[in-house]
């Protein structure tokens, strides 16, 4: 297949971009670099089933005949967000619009990144794909929040009244190689400081929880989700349930480092609970990670260390 790529030069988009050259489709991947890197995709600069296009998806595009479309373009990161707030509502819903108007055009298959955030902070635990979530339209995590869910019925107004054949997957905390190292997630924070000899920073009493998956299981998810005949919202997340504070002891482990945890006022809105219910993934797809939490921490490793420029200190 000729496959489109939105948000290519990202986390998820970039491995994505790898596992579908490494199963022989040819990928365009489009992004215009406002928080991806093209370091993510330089080892594909001989690869000729790949093409790069350097666009904004929030403004009318085409990349000619594709067999499917894969939307990842998004802000992602709270500090990304937090940094672009206009740009991620328009991203998730013009952009949206923009990547289902080709997927329409060219009778493509669509698959749109959304995330666990359409949970906002539950009072359902764990939280299943029925559930409606508990989200602050106003707040100041309101542009990525309400993004994702207006991009998700966006999604679904085109499946049911213009027969676009799409798939919605809701992402839970990933991480993994090629994650920003400043992007002010968990585990790229408490990597970074604890590489750095510096503290690991701990927000509220560290007793709120997170569910990391691994970036290769994450990627296996999404793709069998993609293979489905599946319309409705489908989370692919590590069901582990992990308190802040128990990463953050995971990572002083894995990197051998003897920084201090300090602690810092909780930011608003921040959910206390994140657990994925994935026993729809697990009976139509089959599917479940495999890699721990330490174990994935212990192959990141490496990638963290050489992140970090010649001038900052490491511990090691």
């Amino acid at each position: 297949m000729r496959i489109l790529i939105t948000g290519a030069a990202g986390f998820l988009g970039s491995h994505l971009t790898d596992a579908l050259l490494s199963d022989g489709h040819t990928v365009v991947g489009v992004d215009n670099l406002c928080t991806g890197s093209l370091a993510n995709l330089k080892h594909l600069a001989n690869e000729s089933r790949f093409e790069f296009v350097q666009q904004d998806i929030v403004e009318p595009f085409d990349v000619g005949k594709v067999d499917y479309v894969l939307n990842f373009a998004s802000p992602a990161s709270p500090v990304d967000y937090a940094r672009l707030g206009p740009e991620t509502l328009s991203v998730g819903s013009d952009g949206t619009r923009n990547a289902l108007e080709i997927a329409r055009r060219y009778g493509a298959k669509f698959l749109h990144a959304s995330t666990s955030e359409c949970y906002g902070d539950p009072t359902v635990h764990p939280q299943k794909e029925d559930y409606w979530g508990n989200v602050n339209p106003i707040g100041p995590r309101s542009v990525y929040d309400e993004a994702k869910r207006f991009s998700e019925a966006l999604t679904m107004a085109y499946h049911r009244y213009y027969g676009v054949d799409t798939r919605l997957v809701r992402i839970f905390n990933t991480y993994g190689p090629r994650l920003q190292k400043n992007d002010g997630r968990v585990i790229s924070n408490f990597m970074v400081q604890a590489l750095k000899g510096e503290d690991l920073t701990v927000y509220g009493e560290g007793n709120q929880t997170r569910s990391f998956c691994y970036v290769s299981d994450e990627v296996e998810g999404i793709l069998r989700l993609a293979h489905s005949d599946e319309h409705l919202p489908t989370n692919i997340g590590n069901p582990s349930e992990w308190t802040i504070l128990e990463c953050a002891k995971a990572v002083l482990r894995v990197t051998g480092a003897e920084s201090k945890i300090v602690f810092r006022p909780l930011p608003q809105d921040d959910p206390m609970q994140r657990k994925p219910d994935i026993s729809k993934a697990k009976r139509i797809l089959g599917w479940e990670p495999k890699v721990d939490l330490e174990t994935g921490l212990r192959l990141s490793l490496e990638y963290f260390r050489e992140s970090l420029t010649p001038m900052e200190p490491q511990t090691r």
